[in-house]
């Protein structure tokens, strides 16, 4: 008998039989009818080529075939039930490998620092793979599974992927200390008059896709205003030193603009002028959306967002 001959329903019934001893509370058991069981008897006999239970002085007992099997078949079912039918459990305590997350640079200053705390608390054993990457490249990157997930601002939602909305930032003008702009009316100006002092400036733009404009430039274009791009880099590894430097000035959202601020000593002030806010989303493969670690990973991204 071959493997693909055997229907495995069949062994539900046998190991449950074999408990029982009795066809009618095997039917109970597995809430079929009596001459159901007796028919999967029947099967289960031809197919192993062996009687199984036979009748005795106080109900079914067992053959020498049946007695072997027992065991094996127990632990079957047992694996069966832990491994496949049950939902797994994720304990990050015990859990390992490496989680993999796609978001811009502008994030990953504010989000990375305080994930990898959580890591070390509640799952010492995982690790981080982080890719800087565009809007676009990450969503290739998340359809061909090279990211479990990705933050950022998305135009649209691609199918076979889920999201959340975590938020929408405010644009904010980063500078060094003693900045002539520091000086002005400009921060504290309102409309195309605060707009216009910041647009006299030389900018520093963070693009991740290398070019010489950001979302920032998208937003100017509707109101057919323009900067001068001075300096453009493609991550942020320079970008304070640079603003400390000079007289740039950097348009940021507020969780980097933040991190500059507390850690490099900058200083910054709202954008005076609504060109509108910055929307973050984390948005993953529906392949991942009941995996407990992928769900785990979620809930720690989120909680550190609502905190930032």
């Amino acid at each position: 008998m071959r493997r693909k001959e055997f229907d495995l329903n069949l062994l539900t019934v046998l190991d449950t039989l074999i408990a029982e001893r009795n066809v009618t509370r095997t039917g109970h058991q597995l809430s079929r009818s009596q001459p159901a069981i007796s028919n999967s008897l029947h099967r289960l006999r031809d197919l192993l080529r062996d009687d199984l239970l036979v009748r005795g002085p106080d109900g079914l007992i067992l053959t020498p075939r049946a007695e072997a099997i027992r065991e094996p078949l127990r632990e079957i079912m047992t694996l069966i039930d832990a491994n496949i039918l049950q939902e797994a459990t994720f304990d990050p305590g015990l859990a390992a490998g490496v989680c993999r997350i796609s978001m811009p640079d502008r994030l990953a200053l504010a989000v990375v620092p305080p994930l990898m705390a959580r890591f070390k608390k509640m799952a010492p054993a995982i690790d981080l793979h982080l890719m800087t990457a565009d809007r676009r490249h990450a969503l290739d990157l998340l359809e061909q599974d090279h990211v479990d997930l990705a933050l950022g601002w998305f135009d649209e939602k691609p199918r076979n992927t889920n999201s959340e909305f975590l938020g929408d930032e405010e644009l904010y003008c980063v500078f060094r200390k003693g900045h002539p702009i520091a000086r002005s009316k400009a921060n504290r100006s309102k409309g195309k008059a605060g707009i216009d002092r910041i647009l006299s400036f030389p900018h520093l733009i963070v693009s991740a896709t290398g070019g010489r404009s950001a979302i920032f430039d998208d937003l100017l274009a509707r109101y057919n205003l323009r900067r001068h791009a001075h300096v453009s880099v493609s991550n942020y590894t320079a970008v304070p030193h640079l603003l400390n430097q000079s007289d740039m000035i950097a348009v940021l959202t507020k969780s980097p603009s933040d991190v500059l601020e507390r850690s490099f000593g900058l200083m910054k002030f709202r954008v005076p002028f609504e060109v509108g806010k910055i929307a973050t989303n984390m948005i993953w493969h529906s392949r991942n959306e009941r995996d407990g670690k992928h769900a785990w990973l979620r809930k720690q991204i989120k909680a550190i967002y609502i905190s930032l």
